[in-house]
């Protein structure tokens, strides 16, 4: 995931880095791995937010990686016992900033499908547009009965925590959307119900394409008859998009109406691009977003949060807006989405969104210089709504087919405004 906030650091302090090449290349002692683990533990100790939500026993994790340690010798070893301490926050905004061949794919950013468990059942509830999934006729509502071959509960069973309390719905959801991620080598094979039947399919059958996404340009637009529309191509970590985006309109300022598209934006963004791209629909200095740094509360017990303010720029656009969200609206594009309805700046349309936890703070370990990411500042809409819990006012739901509902539904509404 692309960061959110520059990072910043709570009770430990970083130590000098040499390159990541010479790392990789380095003999490390048993002692150094040890005092690396030490320093990732403590740190998610004191910094991860979302604890109180979660069954994780972060200390029974340490109890279970410390004898496992006494046997690591390599670094694979070494990043592989990291995954599996991170996996146990059931957190898909955690995460390594390296991997092996066979871990598993970032959730949403290398993800075609989305499943959740519903009525006992384990159901593909959204597909992401234009990729493999989509391509060989998986669709939204589909019941997947075997992932590689693997019942469900086997399936996912590697994915759901040791440390855990109790295995809650939260904790299911996460793992099988790990399952049916895959990993980077292996192709999958989801075996679904089909009228009653098990049908296979080969989501990867063209390649590990999610391996290496490409896109066009850093956005699209286009009139719609007389509705602009701009859709974001997982670029809002760019800031060369700022300027993209003043471009694109400035050309559609003449639009009755506006649709902007975050449904392609997984993999988050920073907040300067956000503001600038917010900035353009507003005519006066507005909050946008509240934040909460629980590490402080913890260290002293005083609390602190603070509000987020966006500022207009030159040539605001004021006809209406709406934007368009997904499962694939990830991080910095939640934020921008809260902001703009928290400004009352926008009607938001579409499904639920990533509902990825808070914003996230890089971190890097002092001897194998191996990163890791971890939401450590909680994220509210202006009025105190947990941004994970939004819920789009105008849900869409996804629907197979060539046509997409969601633009047609945007652009009704913009014209009988």
């Amino acid at each position: 995931m692309l960061l959110q906030f520059a990072p910043r650091l709570i009770g430990l302090a970083l130590l000098l880095l040499v390159s990541g090449p010479l790392r990789a290349q380095a003999t490390f002692t048993p002692a150094q791995y040890q005092q690396d683990f030490d320093y990732f533990w403590t740190t998610v100790k004191r910094n991860y937010c979302y604890f109180d939500k979660k069954q994780t026993d972060w200390d029974k994790v340490r109890q279970v990686a410390e004898p496992q340690l006494k046997s690591v010798t390599t670094r694979a070893q070494f990043v592989r016992l990291l995954e599996n301490a991170l996996n146990e926050l059931y957190d898909s905004h955690a995460s390594l900033s390296t991997n092996l061949p066979d871990s598993r794919r970032l959730i949403p950013s290398a993800t075609d499908v989305w499943g959740a468990f519903a009525d006992g059942k384990a159901v593909l509830v959204d597909i992401r547009r234009g990729f493999g999934a989509e391509q060989v006729g998986l669709r939204p509502g589909m019941e997947v009965a075997a992932i590689n071959d693997l019942p469900i509960e086997q399936a996912i069973r590697p994915f759901i925590g040791q440390s855990l309390k109790t295995v809650d719905d939260a904790a299911r959801q996460v793992a099988f959307n790990l399952a049916l991620a895959g990993d980077h080598r292996t192709p999958r094979k989801l075996t679904v119900l089909v009228g009653g039947k098990k049908q296979d399919f080969y989501p990867d059958k063209n390649g590990l394409a999610l391996e290496n996404i490409r896109y066009a340009g850093l956005l699209e637009s286009k009139r719609l008859g007389t509705v602009g529309y701009i859709k974001i191509n997982n670029s809002l970590g760019n800031n060369t998009l700022i300027t993209a985006f003043d471009s694109a309109l400035t050309a559609l300022s003449d639009t009755q109406g506006l649709i902007l598209d975050l449904r392609e934006t997984p993999s988050g963004g920073n907040t300067t691009v956000a503001r600038a791209l917010m900035g353009r629909f507003i005519t006066k200095e507005q909050p946008y977003q509240r934040h909460e740094l629980t590490a402080e509360e913890l260290a002293f017990g005083v609390k602190r949060t603070w509000i987020e303010l966006v500022s207009p720029r030159p040539n605001p656009y004021t006809q209406p807006l709406v934007v368009l969200v997904g499962r694939w609206t990830g991080s910095m594009p939640e934020g921008i989405t809260i902001g703009l309805d928290g400004m009352k700046r926008a009607t938001v349309m579409g499904t639920e969104m990533a509902r990825l936890n808070g914003a996230i703070y890089s971190f890097r370990m002092p001897n194998s210089g191996i990163g890791f990411n971890i939401p450590a500042e909680r994220l509210y809409r202006i009025d105190g709504l947990p941004r994970e819990n939004y819920v789009p006012p105008i849900l869409i739901q996804p629907a197979a087919g060539s046509a997409d509902q969601s633009v047609e539904a945007a652009v009704l509404r913009l014209r009988d405004q």
